[in-house]
């Protein structure tokens, strides 16, 4: 069971927090989990199920009489929109409240365009897969951005490729459209948490790394998410890479490793040496059938973000390091070169039982933890409690 520290004992959310864990239970198995008075469970059981959160089975085993009831979570009560915007596209999904994806699209798009071209966009296609799930309320809407973001405003902050987005209130304008809580935060960041919720949850300490058209980090330190003081921990793609070669980054530097070893900058390599290479997907394509150059450019791309990682491992000693991204799609010849660089550059007490390994949701990491994070404000005792006093006095429903 997750632990309820710093959810107050006898409140709502704790018992539906015990209920998360997917067993059902009697109200007499959770009087004896809990120590709250049989009256209180009944009570807190009562609000959880008229919000629709909690479910009667009524499958309990008899003890002579009438079987007892048990309840589960429902996470079916509510929907969770939820988008992964990168720089050349965008993963959209609808999702429940245990964070499953019941609906997934990918739709290509140009961040420079601006939010008042890529925030209707998403709104569009959220709606039309709306209509391809069962009917239900929505919770609220998460949404990773490339670039750093503030994440108690939800606005841009000074985002190097996306002009036109810092300080624009993204939460207003799609609160607008669905008048629910809306969470913005940076794509990889997201991805971090998608990978820790769905393929990693016991994994205190890890450095979840996406490498596509740029490259970014995001920490889970102590199980939790870390941002930064602005926003923008995890921005190691603008780290200088000793043998960058004076190649000048988007940002206005020189060396950073973005330039030297993301898609774009792999495309350009593979041209000069006579590939067809004109974006991420195609160096990928190129790996993938066997080409040895681009076989070569990738290893060595693998190598240059080693090269970074390492000097992380050394300073936050993490147990596990993912690779994720369209370039990580490429398969070993990505993972075999960092592996390289990390273990040859970082401690061997930093190392000994670290784990490097490919991406295990892919493509949806994103979208799975933009739709984690949304879960996590609307269901946290803040929040739920505050609203299921709402139900209790007959105001509203969980989500309207």
């Amino acid at each position: 069971m997750e632990s309820t520290l710093g959810v107050e004992a006898g409140s709502p959310a704790a018992v539906l927090r015990m209920l998360m864990d997917g067993s059902p239970r009697t109200r007499a198995e959770i009087v004896a989990a809990t120590g709250l008075a049989r009256s209180t469970v009944r009570a807190r059981l009562d609000l959880l199920v008229a919000a629709g959160l909690v479910s009667d089975s009524g499958t309990g085993e008899s003890t002579g009489g009438r079987p007892a009831g048990r309840f589960g979570f429902n996470p079916g009560a509510c929907h969770v929109l939820a988008a992964e915007v990168g720089a050349t596209h965008a993963t959209v999904a609808v999702s429940d409240l245990a964070c499953r994806l019941l609906a997934v699209e990918q739709v290509d798009l140009d961040v420079a365009d601006g939010p008042e071209a890529i925030l209707p966009l998403l709104v569009t296609t959220w709606r039309s897969m709306l209509k391809t799930v069962d009917d239900a309320q929505i919770a609220g809407v998460g949404i990773g951005l490339p670039g750093p973001v503030e994440h108690s405003t939800g606005r841009p902050n000074n985002p190097p490729i996306m002009p036109g987005w810092d300080g624009f209130d993204v939460p207003a304008a799609i609160a607008a459209e669905f008048g629910v809580p809306v969470l913005v935060d940076n794509e990889v960041n997201l991805m971090a948490l998608g990978e820790h919720t769905a393929s990693h949850p016991d994994v205190r300490h890890m450095i979840v790394v996406k490498a596509a058209t740029g490259i970014g980090a995001g920490l889970i330190s102590n199980g939790v998410l870390h941002r930064g003081a602005a926003g923008a921990a995890g921005d190691l793609g603008h780290i200088r890479v000793p043998q960058g070669g004076e190649a000048l980054c988007r940002c206005g530097n020189t060396d950073c490793l973005e330039a030297v070893a993301a898609g774009p900058a792999l495309a350009v390599k593979l041209r000069e040496l006579g590939h067809p290479a004109h974006s991420t997907a195609d160096v990928v394509n190129l790996v993938r059938s066997g080409n040895l150059e681009a076989g070569r450019v990738v290893r060595q791309a693998g190598r240059d973000i080693g090269e970074v990682l390492a000097g992380c491992v050394s300073m936050f000693n993490p147990s596990l390091v993912v690779i994720g991204g369209l370039l990580a799609e490429a398969g070993e010849m990505l993972l075999a070169g960092v592996r390289e660089s990390i273990y040859r550059r970082s401690l061997p007490l930093a190392t000994e039982n670290l784990r490097i390994v490919a991406s295990g949701a892919g493509v949806t990491a994103g979208a799975l933890g933009a739709a984690a994070m949304v879960v996590r404000h609307v269901l946290s005792p803040e929040v739920l409690d505050a609203r299921l006093d709402e139900v209790s006095a007959g105001e509203v429903q969980l989500a309207e």
